[in-house]
């Protein structure tokens, strides 16, 4: 409740309260007042009382000066001593607050005045005392009822009249505070304190004293005031603890000049409007230091009798004006609706854009009440701004609209190719030992399907209007769909670069565990971070406008989305340099090639997006945003699994799931090149065929060097083989001669001469070859050319004609 119970019930119903309908009496009685409308009224009744309690806490000083004045004259007796009650009487206007003061000697068996003292304060209070002698307190006579400030304690024991306010809780008077009442005879606003001095015995005579208080510098006002007892308090505890302590809390002054039963009683709408206090100020001309107060409502002074250079009228603050004239400027404080009811944040009136005066608003609410007229409720109102506006001046609309339709189709169609994800990986997991995907490795296939599925979502993450929730989740699919995609095509490619890049003899042998077990800490790293970012500091949603000024929500960025930015960048940069690094490798199916195009296109594709989102539609509205973040959903993920699934889905349903890439093999790619460790396969089960792959690969390279050693020996330890001239075992010498062509017919041993001279000739050969040539088969290097050579020669390579048919036959006869 804003105002007040009062204010809710004014604004909700027609029937009040006893205490709310008094207070609307006492308003009512200000009104008239202030604007003269008394007419004969006070030529009748001279004095207008309120029926509101007054707050007597400022002048308690006063109060103090009348009870003891009271407990002298209970002591020395009213009757015996009448200077003594000129002195007290002129003794009580010394109070700064206090105008008049009066003590009555009254008999006790008949009500008669036996003395009366009347003394009345100087107006401005630079003269001496006036002492006043009215017809009510006339000697000899009962004291006039009709005084608010006087009652007949016979009529009304214990001084229990309607013309006095209750006592207030746990507070001890000796005497009584009249309700607040305006003189018309003085034009003042007067609250009085009146104390019944009992008599001596049984009979004899009583007393009765009074003083009145110029309350006519107190303001009426009528909004509400929430910090006055704070205020207050906070002042009181200073007084308490810290009695030498002066600059008190500001505004202490200003709250107890309030009257507290008119707080709350304004006629403003509470749900759509604020009470702003307006005091009435009006400037006075004038000379000398005496200024009449607004509407004759009496002397406006400088005296110390005066608040703020004020007598009667309220604050006021001296200027001299042109030709010497004094320019008195008066808030006048006793006024019905010196306030003014603006619409609150949210709310806007078209007819009344700066407000509504407060003495309207009483005027409208008055005849509502009375039920003539209801522009109460109909004109003087603040209508509500439209949905999304902090402020405005009309009913323009303030948040951006959404087109539903066009968003629900961009949702309807995400939702479907994330439904077709699914389905492409039931059709992989039917056609798994197909060998276009059994050579791709299914595990990440699907590991790559499971991540579009997340990217897809995230278009039904940011679907609504945002919240805390939607953005979570739009960091969740956004981030973890986009790192559980890209690794996962990211090892397979790796995979790939690491066979590639391998200048050994030793096989590397990557497998999809090893892979799983390389894959699985980053996304460990990226579920953490997403986590603890999640439980921390939450993304929120956050107001911004578009071109045209519209208010509409998006996910706030912090150091949380720009770390996890820079981590992808650097995460993509690395990818990219995989892929160039394998950008000549050869692999079945060509598919290190569509990935590598895939991983470029995800690159390429979200670092344009972000440049669109700063640079070239920095205010887009949200339709045209959505419709952003659906053009780069496509462009990554549609296109990531139509270059690594469509040619594989293309050839199953060429019905060539199964037959290999022709030109893969032509290049001989072998398991070392395939993106899982498989290569040519046929149909026996994956572990075994790369077995047997690899062993076919080692026997090969067995035979071989079987085949070479074993001509390498034969030819080096067997001296009975003569080299083939021309081949690379014959050395010839400088001269032309060449060396170990000679002497073979005597190995043969056909005959003893020819025996003797075949190994005579065979020994000086092989003599001069050792000291010309250091021997072939004796130097490592030419022996490893020469077996090379007489390896070339035992599979088929011709040799050069010797110079003797016979020894040339003869050793051919021999090998």
């Amino acid at each position: 409740m804003f105002g007040g119970a009062t204010a809710t019930i004014y604004t909700e119903r027609h029937s009040i309260t006893p205490t709310e309908e008094a207070i609307e009496d006492s308003l009512q009685t200000i009104h008239d007042i202030a604007t003269e409308n008394l007419g004969a009224l006070c030529l009748t009744k001279l004095y207008r009382p309120l029926k509101i309690t007054l707050n007597p806490e400022r002048y308690t000083g006063a109060r103090q000066k009348a009870d003891l004045a009271a407990v002298v004259l209970q002591d020395v007796g009213v009757s015996r001593h009448n200077g003594l009650l000129d002195a007290l009487a002129k003794g009580l206007l010394s109070d700064a607050h206090v105008t008049s003061a009066r003590i009555l000697s009254i008999n006790v068996t008949d009500g008669v005045l036996t003395n009366s003292v009347w003394w009345n304060k100087e107006p401005g209070g630079m003269g001496a005392p006036l002492r006043i002698e009215a017809e009510g307190i006339a000697i000899g006579t009962k004291p006039d009822p009709s005084y608010p400030w006087f009652e007949d304690e016979t009529s009304s024991p214990g001084l229990r009249s309607p013309k006095f306010t209750p006592t207030p809780p746990d507070i001890s008077y000796r005497g009584w505070w009249t309700y607040p009442y305006y003189s018309c005879g003085q034009k003042k606003w007067i609250l009085s304190y009146s104390v019944a001095i009992p008599p001596m015995g049984r009979h004899g005579i009583r007393g009765f004293l009074s003083i009145d208080i110029d309350i006519s510098d107190l303001q009426v006002n009528q909004c509400n005031n929430p910090n006055r007892f704070e205020i207050v308090s906070y002042n009181q505890h200073l007084r308490q603890y810290y009695p030498f302590v002066r600059n008190l809390k500001l505004g202490e002054d200003e709250q107890l000049r309030q009257i507290e039963a008119f707080h709350g009683s304004h006629k403003c709408h509470i749900h759509s409007m604020r009470c702003e206090y307006r005091p009435v100020v009006t400037s006075v001309l004038g000379s000398g230091s005496l200024t009449l107060g607004p509407n004759g409502t009496g002397p406006v002074g400088s005296g110390p009798n005066s608040i703020n250079g004020s007598f009667g009228g309220g604050a006021g603050s001296m200027g001299v004006a042109a030709g010497g004239t004094t320019l008195q400027t008066v808030v006048n404080g006793w006024t019905r609706g010196a306030y003014q009811c603006r619409c609150k944040d949210g709310f806007y009136s078209f007819r009344h854009p700066d407000g509504f005066n407060g003495s309207i608003m009483e005027v409208a609410y008055q005849e509502y009440r009375d039920n003539i007229s209801s522009y109460y409720k109909e004109v003087f109102v603040c209508v509500r701004c439209a949905p999304g506006c902090a402020t405005c001046t009309g009913p323009e609309p303030c948040l951006a609209s959404y087109n539903w339709a066009f968003r629900t189709t961009l949702l309807t169609f995400s939702i479907m190719c994330a439904g077709f994800t699914v389905v492409l990986a039931l059709y992989m997991y039917q056609h798994r030992k197909v060998k276009v995907f059994k050579v791709a490795s299914p595990i990440f296939l699907t590991i790559t399907l499971l991540g579009c599925a997340f990217m897809y979502l995230e278009m039904a993450a940011i679907f609504p209007i945002l919240d805390t929730y939607s953005c979570i989740a739009t960091k969740w699919t956004r981030h973890m769909g986009f790192c559980v995609t890209y690794t996962a095509l990211l090892m397979k490619t790796w995979r790939v670069s690491l066979t590639y890049r391998v200048k050994s003899a030793h096989k590397v042998k990557l497998t999809d565990k090893q892979l799983l077990q390389w894959m699985v800490p980053i996304l460990l790293v990226m579920f953490i971070y997403l986590g603890t970012w999640t439980l921390s500091a939450p993304p929120t949603a956050e107001k911004i406008e578009d071109q045209y000024g519209l208010i509409f929500k998006q996910c706030s960025y912090n150091w949380w989305d720009h770390s996890l930015a820079i981590g992808e960048v650097l995460f993509l940069a690395w990818g990219i340099r995989v892929c160039y690094n394998v950008r000549n490798a050869e692999s079945l199916y060509n598919e290190a090639k569509l990935i590598s195009y895939a991983i470029y296109n995800i690159a390429l594709v979200n670092t344009t997006m972000v440049a669109f989102h700063l640079f070239i539609f920095p205010q887009a509205g949200p339709d045209i945003k959505y419709l952003l973040g659906f053009i780069r959903t496509q462009l990554s993920t549609s296109v990531t699994i139509a270059l690594v699934f469509g040619p594989k889905v293309l050839r199953i349903l060429r019905g060539q799931g199964d037959q290999w890439d022709q030109r893969a093999r032509k290049r001989g790619i072998t398991a070392s090149f395939s993106l899982n460790g498989i290569g040519l396969v046929p149909e026996e089960t994956a572990d075994l065929y790369q077995e047997n792959e690899e062993l076919k690969e080692e026997i090969q390279k067995l035979a071989a060097q079987i085949e070479f050693m074993k001509i390498v020996h034969m030819e080096m330890n067997n001296r009975h083989l003569k080299p083939k001239p021309g081949g690379y075992f014959t050395m010839k010498s400088p001269l032309g001669k060449s060396f170990g062509a000679g002497g073979g017919t005597g190995a043969s041993g056909t005959s003893g001469g020819g025996s003797g001279s075949g190994s005579h000739r065979h020994k000086h050969t092989k003599d001069d070859s050792v000291k010309e040539h250091s021997g072939v088969t004796e130097d490592g290097h030419s022996g490893t050319n020469s077996c090379y050579s007489g390896t070339a020669n035992s599979i088929g390579f011709p040799t050069q004609p010797t110079t003797t048919a016979n020894n040339s036959n003869a050793t051919t006869e021999k090998v």
